[in-house]
This record gives C-alpha cells, sequence and structure tokens, in this order.
C-alpha cells in the first residue's frame, strides 16, 4: 500500500481563537482544545483507523501540539520533530492579519512572507522533507502540527507550490488525509471537524 499521510492541527489556542499568528509562542491549550483532542483522538481510534497500528507518528515540540498528540492517545508512540514547527513569523508574530494589514494593506502571507522571520522557500523546503520522510517507507504517517504548515504540506505533497496553501483552509483540531488517486498524490480528506460535532 503506498503511504498516507494524516494531519492533525492542534486543538484551540487563545492565540489561535484571536486570529494571532502564532508561529514559535509556546500558546498552551485551552479546554476546548483539550477537548477537542480528546474527541479527534477518540475519532482516530475508531473504524476505519482503529488506532492506526502500523503508522508512524510525529509531533512539532511546540506544547499545542504534543499536548494535542499526547491527550489523542498517540503520546507513546510520537517522536518530536522540528520540521513540523509552525511557521516563523518573525516581526509578525502574535499579530492578527488586520494589524498587519493596517501597515501593509496588500500583505498576503502566502505571496509576501514575513520580515526578520523565515522565508517561504523554507516553509517549502521543510514540507517537502516532511513528505520525503513519508514516501519513504511502506507505512501510513500521522502527523501532530500547526495550521500554516500542515496547509504548505498538502500543498507540497499535490506538487503545488506554497502559495497554494491559501486555498486550503485547515480549523483546529481537524484530521485530514493525503493520499493517491489514479497513480497520483490527492487529497482524500481535508479539515474534517466531523468528531467536534455533539
Amino acid at each position: 500500500m503506498a503511504p498516507r499521510i494524516l494531519l492533525a492541527r492542534h486543538g484551540q489556542t487563545a492565540w489561535s481563537l484571536s486570529g494571532r499568528h502564532t508561529g514559535r509562542t509556546d500558546i498552551p491549550l485551552l479546554d476546548e482544545g483539550r477537548r477537542g483532542a480528546k474527541l479527534l483522538g477518540e475519532r482516530l481510534h475508531r473504524e476505519p483507523w482503529s488506532g492506526l497500528a502500523g503508522a508512524e507518528i510525529r509531533t512539532s515540540p511546540l506544547v499545542r501540539a504534543s499536548e494535542t498528540c499526547e491527550l489523542a492517545g498517540f503520546g507513546d508512540r510520537a517522536e518530536e520533530w522540528d520540521a513540523l514547527m509552525e511557521f516563523d513569523y518573525g516581526a509578525y508574530e502574535g499579530m492578527t492579519p488586520a494589524e498587519i494589514k493596517a501597515g501593509r494593506p496588500d500583505w498576503f502571507i502566502w505571496r509576501d512572507g514575513v520580515p526578520d522571520g523565515e522565508i517561504l522557500a523554507e516553509v517549502s523546503a521543510r514540507a517537502d522533507e516532511v513528505i520525503a520522510w513519508a514516501r519513504s517507507a511502506d507505512r501510513d504517517v500521522l502527523l501532530f502540527a500547526h495550521g500554516h504548515i500542515l496547509r504548505a504540506i498538502g500543498a507540497r505533497w499535490l506538487g503545488e507550490d506554497i502559495s497554494f496553501a491559501a486555498r486550503v483552509r485547515l480549523d483546529p483540531t481537524s484530521v485530514s488525509v493525503l493520499s493517491w488517486a489514479y497513480g497520483m498524490p490527492a487529497i482524500e480528506v481535508w479539515n474534517d471537524t466531523g468528531h467536534l460535532v455533539s
């Protein structure tokens, strides 16, 4: 079987709730985020995933991702990996898009990047590193990470420029599946939050 990548975005934090760019600032989960992480774990331990027994699991070392992984029931199997850390937003860390656009009205992160932070080519290269690792063996992988890096992985899985990531939203505690169709990389599931519906 060709490998698939399951993407799990971390649970809700105070900054994700307010729309602040949260790169390397280590923001903890809110109670809502912890609840969502447990619900995500329950889902991944039911059919059709059944706990992903043969999958390799990696998590960003940032607490919002690693705690989501732990609460979802995969912490004992996960390895932390810096390649899964969020985009380094540099001077825009902690700012909302509206605050940034007050000074740069035409700013678009997926085209313009950020000052004093990671350049788009570096984010793209990290995404490519993750994809190369995922394709290196005949097993599925489950990644716990962050909105922008996971969107970049989705874009690069499809062979698209990183700017394609602007077209694929990713909500907190969502699950997505990158797989194959007709022998080509495809999106099987994207931004699924059905487990959060009460």
